[in-house]
């Protein structure tokens, strides 16, 4: 329970008191599992676990061992798979396909009729399912396409923000983990519960298919923003979701103590999501 000086800094930065308590705690061990035959007891060691809603998930078993379960919503894009993808399509509002994600396209998220997709079906049909919140990916896309077509996308980086703050005010209480997208934290990150760098040490080469360490402009490009959002919302948790070989724990390690010397809480895994990828021992 929040109380004196917890519940100001909640009110002051608009966060929830779910959010503020996270933000308290230091080094949270948390997990992203895509794939569908994990039991939960394979997610023992971590606290926050993200899901695909999409397929089978433990959500109940794990949320009753104590685990703050986040669902997958990518509200950029939209892959082909997604039961909503046809009626996306015959709305009229996808955009390109994704040339690392074939099969994923973007979304216009300034098109009232996604906004409300989201707002009355998506997420409701989520947290129906039992899941605590929301894993929101992929609104890079609609901030970069604004940056690259601002005659065509103009409003696209302010209907991506208004997009999550909808979110928040139809569902209050909901953890919300941010995906990058950092060109919308002035107006969201008071709302969100938890911020995520991807590929901040280390990433995966579409190109070759190896793990390699990120370029070291971008590391500390991301690090920045990272560090910014910690310092304009303090009870904002910073995590880290970085790609590495499992066969190579000595990597892993180094993932993981760069990322902790930053005082960020880190996860290292494949670039599939599809296996529970465990801290190697020291």
């Amino acid at each position: 329970m929040l109380t004196g000086a917890g519940v100001l800094l909640c009110v002051a930065f608009g966060l929830s008191a779910g959010g503020a308590a996270l933000a308290q705690q230091a080094g949270v061990p948390w997990a992203v599992y895509y794939g569908a035959g994990a039991s939960a007891a394979a997610f023992a060691p971590f606290d926050i676990v993200v899901l695909d809603s999409a397929y089978s998930a433990p959500v109940a078993p794990l949320r009753e061992r104590g685990k703050t379960v986040l669902a997958y919503l990518s509200l950029g894009e939209v892959g082909s798979q997604r039961g909503y993808f046809q009626a996306l399509r015959a709305d009229g509002v996808l955009l390109g396909e994704n040339p690392d994600w074939p099969g994923s396209f973007g979304i216009d998220v300034r098109d009232p009729r996604w906004q409300r997709r989201v707002v009355d079906e998506l997420v409701p049909g989520i947290l129906a399912r039992g899941f605590d919140g929301l894993f929101i990916d992929t609104l890079d896309y609609p901030i970069e396409r604004e940056r690259a077509h601002p005659d065509t996308a103009a409003g696209m980086r302010a209907a991506a923000a208004e997009l999550v703050l909808a979110i928040r005010r139809q569902f209050p209480k909901t953890r919300i983990m941010l995906n990058r997208a950092y060109a919308i934290l002035p107006e969201v990150g008071g709302h969100i519960d938890m911020l995520l760098g991807e590929s901040v040490f280390t990433r995966h080469d579409f190109g070759s298919g190896a793990y390699r360490r990120t370029d070291a402009v971008d590391f500390q490009r991301q690090v920045r923003e990272l560090d910014a959002a910690r310092r304009a919302f303090p009870n904002l948790r910073v995590m880290t979701l970085d790609y590495w070989d499992p066969a190579d724990p000595a990597g892993i390690r180094a993932a993981y103590a760069e990322q902790r010397r930053h005082g960020f809480s880190p996860y290292v895994a494949t670039i599939g999501l599809d296996r529970v990828v465990y801290e190697p021992a020291p």
